[in-house]
């Protein structure tokens, strides 16, 4: 019998115990460990994701945003938790007028609450078993001794330089030798060492608590002690607008996921204070067309594909917000009726030259005037976006994903802490008519959203990926390679991409550019002068573009029983396992 040769970059990862598939490879290995000591799928997961926060901190911090998405085996449920911070309940919009004008620039225009942390140590605290102190350690002695400077860090630094150097801190620890990151040089974070050290012995001052105890001490030190303080201390001393109150006020929640179908599977993905159901929409528009008699990455394959995103970004745009702020139609827009109208505005000869507008859920209706369209169109390039993913399944059946962000190449360091301010505020409008309008309390409307997706009842699929405003549209194509086109999990995270930049981006300043399409050059020409034909304005991106994304993800395979881990290649993730 001749070699088949592997038909992808990657070689899939094949696992019959237990895997992680994460953004970056060290990160895979350190919740490798964990599952190998015998550590959960939760364990390993938090593990995982602190060690991207401290590898990758131009893509990742631990006091920014960590939403999370688990199915617990032994209880046949899925749970998400809101790793999303609040707006402070003194920025109300009129003195954010006052003070910084219509937009919401970075620096202390766009803090908000620290969430992260308190997502880590809320999942490990309830649904894992291992101690803080187990799972921290590795990340604690990654950050004191240093991890090498990767691809992705070398080019984001140099990317984003004009906006980093303008904070002390940030040039001190991002250029320790007094240049750019280069490739391969130890990066070392002392400040974020002795902070994962004093939550360690937060939790070691808290034993007689039992575990659970022991970790809930670690994370009110966080939130209520001498990190807040700083914490606080900075902020305000900068012009910011944050209180000990606020701190101290502020808790993720454990919530039930939003629910939906396409064809014979079940999607879950977090609340509507993130885009994550905009993943379902979008495929729910989908689900009557015939993708696979199109041809993958054909032009009416592609077409259709980006008509849907941007039907679906429209109603994004025009009716998602936090929901304990904004009367979100939850239920119609991931209704079969809805979609079906919805997915009846697609001309499959001719692309929506700009932004669609937005159906009328509530009334059944396709569209609705007047809409929420941007002044005009932007300049320059589109937002690339920074954020990772991360997946874990273990023996037992568990699964544990998250998508993590907030970025030292975009936010200052804080002295003392060597976390950033975090400026998850920035994905908040200034225009008091916006379901995402900032506001005392309120959540800003969130891009990371990891996804969970079951068939016949059993958990199928885990996936997600960072890149801002394409994370749902890579989403969305990794899923119909694999659903539609039989691809395993592998295949789909390597397989070429587009994405549509026809919508107000969500980070402000929302830039917006109608009809641009960018698109990777293993798309046939083909196929991109046919979307041309139709009116789309294709940019070509080159091959395996960092801003297409970065997938990652974890398919069962019970007929065998089998886990499958894929890693995009795109940027430097792992998947490990045996």
């Amino acid at each position: 019998m001749s070699y088949q040769a592997v038909t992808t970059y990657r070689a899939p990862v094949v696992a019959t115990q237990h895997l992680v598939a994460s953004a970056h490879y060290i990160a895979s290995a350190i919740g490798y460990r964990i599952l190998e000591q015998g550590g959960n799928a939760v364990d390993a997961g938090v593990a995982t994701g602190i060690a991207i926060n401290t590898a990758m901190p131009h893509f990742t911090n631990f006091s920014g945003v960590a939403p999370i998405i688990m199915y617990l085996a032994d209880r046949d449920e899925v749970i998400t938790i809101s790793g999303l911070g609040r707006w402070p309940r003194g920025h109300t919009l009129e003195e954010h007028l006052r003070r910084w004008g219509p937009s919401v620039p970075a620096g202390m225009a766009c803090v908000v609450t620290p969430a992260a942390a308190d997502a880590w140590l809320t999942a490990l605290e309830r649904y894992g078993t291992m101690r803080l102190e187990d799972v921290l350690a590795p990340s604690a002695e990654l950050a004191e001794y240093g991890a090498p400077v990767a691809a992705s860090f070398v080019y984001t630094c140099a990317n984003k330089a004009e906006l980093w150097q303008q904070w002390p801190l940030n040039r001190e620890v991002l250029m320790p030798h007094g240049h750019l990151p280069r490739l391969g040089e130890r990066f070392v974070q002392k400040d974020l060492a002795r902070l994962f050290r004093s939550l360690i012995e937060a939790e070691r001052g808290a034993q007689w608590k039992g575990r659970g105890g022991a970790i809930r001490a670690a994370r009110d030190f966080f939130y209520q002690g001498e990190p807040a303080e700083t914490f606080v201390r900075y902020v305000q001393e900068n012009g910011g607008i944050i209180s000990m109150e606020d701190l101290k006020n502020f808790h993720v929640r454990a919530e039930r996921p939003v629910k939906a179908t396409y064809k014979d599977f079940t999607l879950y993905t977090c609340g509507w204070w993130s885009q994550g159901p905009c993943l379902s929409q979008i495929l729910k528009l989908l689900e009557g067309f015939d993708l696979k008699g199109m041809g993958h990455n054909s032009a009416d394959y592609l077409h259709a594909v980006l008509e849907a995103i941007k039907l679906g970004f429209s109603d994004r745009h025009h009716y998602v917000g936090d929901p304990e702020f904004v009367d979100v139609p939850a239920e119609e827009l991931l209704s079969d009726e809805y979609a079906k109208l919805r997915a009846g505005l697609v001309d499959m000869q001719r692309a929506w030259p700009e932004m669609p507008p937005p159906g009328d859920p509530r009334h059944m209706e396709a569209r609705r005037e007047p809409w929420l369209m941007p002044a005009s169109a932007s300049t320059g390039k589109p937002h690339e976006g920074d954020t990772a993913y991360l997946a874990v399944a273990d023996r037992w059946g568990n699964v544990f994903g998250a998508t993590t962000s907030d970025t030292a190449s975009g936010a200052p360091l804080i002295p003392g802490l060597g976390v950033v301010a975090t400026p998850r505020g920035r994905q908040s409008w200034a225009q008091a008519d916006h379901p995402s309008c900032l506001a005392p309390w309120k959540r800003p409307r969130l891009t990371p959203n990891p996804a969970l997706a079951f068939k016949d009842g059993r958990f199928f699929l885990a996936f997600g990926t960072p890149g801002a405003d394409v994370q749902v549209q890579a989403e969305v194509q990794m899923f119909l390679n694999i659903a539609e086109f039989g691809m395993n999990v592998q295949e789909a995270v390597e397989a070429p991409r587009v994405a549509s930049y026809s919508h107000p981006d969500s980070f402000d300043p929302h830039p917006y550019f109608p009809g641009l399409v960018r698109a990777e050059t293993r798309i046939s020409k083909d196929a991109l002068a046919g979307l041309a034909r139709r009116g789309h304005t294709v940019e070509e991106w080159g091959d395996l573009a960092l801003p297409a994304g970065c997938l990652c993800g974890i398919q069962a395979d019970y007929a065998e029983g089998l886990l499958w881990g894929g890693a995009d290649p795109r940027r430097e993730s792992a998947v490990v396992g045996r």
